[in-house]
């Protein structure tokens, strides 16, 4: 990729001779970078796949990869089961690598876990380039340190939830982006829609949030006329539409019977689960937009929305160390280079960066609730913003001992200043807990040597201990969260399966304050779960389905430690309109179900109280167990 130097570079003076003009030259690489860059990629990669055998596999997803793994049809549309009679409720995208790598290496945990520890090294080193074309090596290399040590970022990426997949996907396209304005190509904006809708594979509506800023920063940054920038923008934009919509626009022209029942729909649309259960659904107060499945909505509130949803106790410690230089550094990165040309490319990184942030950070704020770990989108925004305005601070702060310097003013205080407030800002997100304590005075002390070795620097000062002072500063605004970090890879530390993150925050962690949970991966039943599979698989004479099940809750343990067609009913939620009472007992006229398994932890509904009045209560004894729990199974062969 072709760098561009800038008032960036780690040679101050080179840097700001080069800032006002488009090079097409790639900038040398330093005899530290290679070196420092393959540090952080083994940290990353150390970090992320520490445990991975144990890795925390989503109940739910975790079942639909061992599934899809085992079948075409539920490979392709996402089922839940082998047979994919229901699917589930997001586009199946994001598992197809979890999936391929389970059919390739085996059932295991960690063959479902390993894609996503290498898309999130990935998302590191693509970053690291990016910045670099951006902003220079030292920017580069200090985004993608940032980058790997966001404890929500390593939390993610020992999970199998589709944000990892999705941030790899829009680096990608920023990176696009980014060469499309720097050479005036068609192809590498085209580029950037493709990876937009193969983002949009993974996660959806959220992949779009990043759209208007793209399309405002080639508007206002490329070369060309405005007509021909926004013709390309237009045509960029429909290609991510496009792609965007191809797996939607072929699961709606296929008929309903050879595809399964799409999860959290009332209707088996398509356009429904992804703009009305997906969409509209975790905006406002109607659960049913589009026909969602009603009452979705609520069930995903969680109590993290509003404005100060990225620094409260829970979510702040996931992501927000480094909030406050991330926005410094865009409003000045801004602000300095006013009255430069419209092309100006280091503005230009500064608002896309700083655009990313802006744009997530009010569509968190409004919706209904949000899991911790959806931050992780914004960790690369934070991670560029951090490295491109720490290397922008630092130019000017060298530019203050360049004879003729043209620093404006006391710009070279705002990298003392940049230290000083993170560490203050790190007290501030540890406080409630007060987890990493012991590390707040080691950072405040590396932030005093960092300052006060910064500011008495005189013009005899060695080099050295100039390097030294930053190389300090920049060590106390990582120590805290490096130590959040860290502390994922400890069970305890690392929430639920279902909502990963880092630190003492969160309800998994409150309810297993003394012992971590237990978690189980593919190929890992527990006892109660073996007793039920041995009776099941005993007792079935020739069903197509091993047994039908009061929503995913019941059938998910089952799913992960076999691959069986198992007739999931209600979805996720227990409450999607599948199968019908009529379909139910079609099924079971016709030999192809047997036995049903309930919960009295989800709602009942017309199905579940068919299966209570026509089918036999089976005794836990008769499979094992003195206590069947919140579950019952029930026979339905005497039903005719």
């Amino acid at each position: 990729m072709t760098a561009i130097p800038d008032a960036l570079s780690t040679e101050p003076r080179r840097g700001r001779r080069a800032a006002n003009r488009r090079a097409d030259e790639p900038e040398a690489a330093p005899r530290w970078e290679r070196p420092a860059l393959a540090a952080v990629l083994v940290v990353a990669t150390v970090l992320y796949s520490w445990g991975i055998g144990h890795a925390a596999l989503h109940p739910f997803y975790g079942a639909a990869i061992r599934s899809m793994a085992g079948s075409w049809r539920a490979f392709f549309f996402g089922g839940l089961d082998a047979a994919g009679s229901i699917s589930i409720d997001k586009l199946p995208g994001a598992f197809w690598p979890d999936a391929v790598s389970v059919w390739l290496f085996g059932e295991h945990t960690w063959a479902a876990a390993l894609p996503q520890v290498v898309e999130g090294v990935l998302t590191v080193w693509l970053l690291h380039r990016i910045v670099r074309a951006w902003a220079g090596p030292f920017a580069a290399l200090t985004a993608a340190l940032v980058l790997t040590l966001t404890p929500v970022t390593v939390a993610l990426n020992r999970a199998t939830i589709p944000d990892t997949t999705l941030t790899l996907l829009l680096v990608a396209a920023a990176g696009a982006l980014q060469k499309a304005v720097r050479t005036e190509r068609l192809l590498p904006l085209i580029t950037c829609g493709i990876w937009v809708g193969l983002a949009f594979q993974a996660k959806m509506l959220q992949a779009w949030l990043v759209l208007p800023v793209f399309a405002a920063v080639y508007q206002l940054v490329a070369p060309g006329t405005a007509l021909k920038r926004a013709v390309r923008v237009l045509l960029s934009g429909a290609v991510a539409l496009a792609v965007s919509c191809s797996w939607i626009l072929i699961v709606w022209v296929t008929p309903e019977a050879d595809r399964p029942y799409l999860d959290g729909t009332s209707n088996n649309n398509p356009f429904t689960l992804v703009f009305g259960y997906n969409g509209l659904s975790r905006f406002g107060s109607d659960p049913s937009a589009f026909g969602a499945v009603p009452g979705t909505a609520a069930s995903r509130t969680t109590g993290n929305t509003g404005w100060d949803m990225l620094i409260n106790s829970t979510v702040g410690p996931q992501v927000a160390w480094l909030l406050p230089l991330a926005v410094l550094a865009a409003v000045l990165g801004v602000a300095w280079h006013t009255g430069r040309p419209r092309t100006d490319l280091t503005r230009a990184g500064f608002v896309l960066w700083g655009g990313w942030l802006a744009v997530h950070a009010v569509v968190f704020g409004i919706s209904n609730g949000n899991h911790a770990y959806y931050t992780a989108v914004i960790a690369p925004a934070l991670a560029a913003l951090a490295g491109g305005g720490l290397a922008l601070f630092r130019s000017e702060y060298e530019a203050r001992h360049e004879p003729g310097s043209e620093a404006v003013g006391r710009r070279w205080t705002a990298l003392l200043a940049a230290i000083g407030l993170t560490a203050v800002w790190a007290l501030v997100i540890d406080w409630p807990t007060l987890f990493d304590a012991w590390l707040l005075p080691v950072a405040v002390m590396l932030a005093l040597c960092g300052v006060v070795g910064l500011w008495s620097r005189g013009p005899r000062t060695p080099l050295r201990k100039v390097n030294a002072a930053l190389a300090a500063g920049i060590a106390a605004m990582l120590v805290v969260p490096a130590g959040w970090a860290v502390s994922s890879l400890d069970p305890l530390y690392a929430g639920a399966a279902t909502s990963p993150m880092a630190g003492p925050v969160g309800k998994s962690y409150y309810t297993h304050h003394r012992h971590a949970p237990r978690r189980r991966g593919l190929s890992q039943p527990s006892t109660r779960d073996t007793a039920l599979l041995d009776y099941l698989t005993t007792h079935r004479h020739g069903e197509k389905y091993l047994l039908a099940t009061q929503a995913a809750y019941t059938a998910e343990p089952l799913l992960r430690a076999k691959s069986e067609p198992i007739l999931v009913m209600g979805g996720f939620t227990g409450s999607t309109p599948f199968p019908t009472v009529r379909q139910l007992g079609a099924l079971v006229t016709a030999h192809e179900v047997r036995y049903a398994l309930l919960t009295s932890r989800r709602p009942a509904t017309a199905t579940t109280r068919w299966v209570r009045s026509h089918c036999a209560r089976i005794r836990p004894t008769a499979y094992g167990l003195r206590t069947d729990g919140s579950f019952t199974l029930y026979d339905c062969a005497a039903h005719k």
